[in-house]
């Protein structure tokens, strides 16, 4: 059984509350400009080709690269200083974006140019996230650890709302190009901030003090897939976590959409305000899950929200099945925002402690390259899940999708979490 120490009463010092806020701050610049830059960059192609495929083109090149180098990004992670990889790509993103600013007032914000610029943003993002996953324990004590967790999924779920709109925002009033130049400076600004933040305070080996040996990147990814597999209760969450990103794929992702605007009509705005509710719902489980893990065992915790999820699930095609009495619309907009509103407080529920287990359990270096693991074999098995659920919709009706995903996720959470023993011990450590 792994026992993890979860402080509830220890004291914060200066350097903790400095690191937290300069991590904070560089996050929030960060993500907010990296969100309001690729729903304005998507506009613009859709305004400059008016092709749906260079839309989704840009889309797709903001993912396949991240699964493609996410082992690798967690091998390099392990091996070198941390916190100069992630000051590094941080600037590197500044750099290209203002590089990007002066050559497309020379030569024209080409096409090419942008399928260039999205390749290496995805490149750069991908080794600043898994470095700074993996550092989160550096930073600041296992005290606040579940704090910096629950503030990172915070800025995640609000940029996800606020980046559309303010990108709608930025589309309509600014030209693209000093958008570029503007978004080049916030990641500069980010990388100014992850410079102050101290990776040695609460480190209990600095990767200088590591033995120096040459990166194989195949064995070294080997070795990270061996740690996984030869630890069960490890094995046994990864495993849990992929199968929830294949299944809310399935079953939420293009079901919910297709069945808002084909099946039901319900139109634009009121399919934003469901879709709307999935990250403020993400944002209350962050804000409840120390109180809740404080409370409940979390093997115990794990397993009704699992169950209480593939429910949501399978719940989700009910008014389809129902459409026959013709519910009015508002009926709808309530049910699906009230539904995607606990999905979305679920998921950071189980997210949020996991990625703690994570990083308590994993050692310095092994995190990187696990985590990293993990993180491409749930993102490789997404677009599985989309296309598959895609094709179904055309075969069968689109109630069924929910049935069949949702009841073989709880088939699967009741025969996986009866033996999962994963708890988070409550102690308190002073700092």
């Amino acid at each position: 059984m792994i026992t993890l120490p979860f402080s509830v009463n220890g004291g914060k010092n200066r350097i903790e509350i400095k690191n937290l806020f300069l991590f904070s701050s560089g996050k929030t610049v960060s993500i907010f400009g990296t969100a309001i830059y690729q729903f304005a960059l998507g506009l613009y192609v859709l305004k400059l080709t008016g092709s749906a495929i260079s839309f989704a083109a840009t889309l797709i090149l903001g993912i396949i690269p991240m699964i493609v180098i996410n082992p690798f990004a967690g091998v390099i992670a392990d091996k070198f200083n941390k916190k100069r990889l992630i000051v590094s790509m941080d600037l590197l993103n500044g750099m290209l974006l203002v590089a990007v600013y002066v050559l497309s007032n020379i030569v024209g914000l080409k096409l090419w140019l942008i399928y260039v610029t999205t390749i290496l943003m995805t490149v750069f993002s991908t080794f600043f996230g898994v470095a700074l996953e993996s550092a989160k324990p550096n930073i600041v004590s296992k005290t606040m650890l579940m704090n910096i967790n629950s503030i990172s999924k915070i800025i995640d779920s609000i940029s996800s709302i606020m980046g559309p709109m303010l990108g709608g925002i930025v589309f309509a009033i600014f030209d693209i190009r000093t958008f570029i130049m503007i978004n080049g400076i916030s990641f500069i600004f980010s990388g100014i901030s992850m410079m102050l933040i101290n990776f040695k305070q609460f480190q209990q080996q600095s990767n200088e003090e590591l033995p120096k040996e040459k990166i194989h990147f195949l064995r070294d990814i080997k070795d990270g897939f061996h740690y996984i597999t030869a630890r069960k209760n490890i094995l046994n969450l990864f495993i849990l976590l992929i199968s929830l990103n294949f299944f809310l794929g399935f079953t939420v992702t293009v079901p919910i959409p297709y069945i808002m605007n084909t099946v039901l009509g319900l139109g634009s705005k009121n399919f934003g305000i469901i879709q709307g509710s999935f990250p403020v719902g993400m944002i209350l489980g962050a804000l409840m899950v120390k109180k809740l893990t404080k409370k409940i065992p979390y093997s115990s915790l794990l397993r009704y929200l699992s169950v209480s999820l593939s429910t949501l699930m399978i719940i989700t095609g009910l008014p389809v099945l129902l459409e026959k009495y013709q519910f009015a619309p508002v009926f709808y907009v309530i049910f699906y925002s009230m539904v995607m509103f606990l999905i979305g407080a679920i998921v950071a529920l189980i997210d949020i402690p996991f990625s703690y287990i994570m990083q308590n359990e994993i050692p310095e270096e092994f995190r990187g390259r696990v985590l990293s693991i993990g993180i491409s074999i749930g993102k490789a098995m997404l677009p599985l899940a989309l296309v598959t659920s895609g094709i179904l919709l055309t075969v069968i009706p689109s109630y069924l999708i929910q049935m069949i995903g949702g009841g073989s996720f709880l088939l699967f959470i009741l025969q996986s979490t009866t033996k999962m023993k994963v708890e988070l011990k409550t102690v308190s450590i002073d700092t």
